[in-house]
């Protein structure tokens, strides 16, 4: 369905699943040299995820848009539910951005402004 896959973020703590994920914030900083720019570059590639995610559903949920919308000519489209369904169970684009950063698979440039210090942007990758 979405070219943006799965991930299970899902840990068990005393038995019990948990969403919640410890992560090192020293590592965070590692490919970068500071964990400032390391967050800005996940946050930048979060909202691309985000914004690729957006026009993909878009893209399946107008097939089914109709011309004219009535109140009373409302109905439930099963396929639509299902499609709406899955992009809810996705993983936040943010875990999406933060997996793909730590698994160096997020390319990112330094860019000169004004002669001032480098600003780290994120290069979309291919999929």
């Amino acid at each position: 369905m979405s070219k943006f896959k799965a991930l299970s973020t899902k840990t068990v703590v005393n038995g019990m699943p948990s969403s919640i994920v410890t992560r090192d914030s020293i590592k965070l900083g590692d490919q970068t040299g500071n964990i400032y720019q390391s967050l800005n570059i996940i946050a930048s590639r979060a909202r691309q995820i985000s914004d690729n995610l957006k026009v993909e559903l878009n893209e399946k949920l107008g097939d089914f848009a109709s011309q004219i919308d009535n109140l009373e000519e409302v109905h439930e489209n099963r396929e639509q539910i299902e499609i709406s369904k899955f992009f809810e169970r996705l993983p936040k684009p943010s875990i999406i951005a933060l997996e793909e950063f730590t698994a160096k698979k997020v390319f990112f440039r330094k860019k000169e402004t004004d002669g001032t210090e480098p600003v780290l942007a994120p290069t979309p990758t291919k999929r």
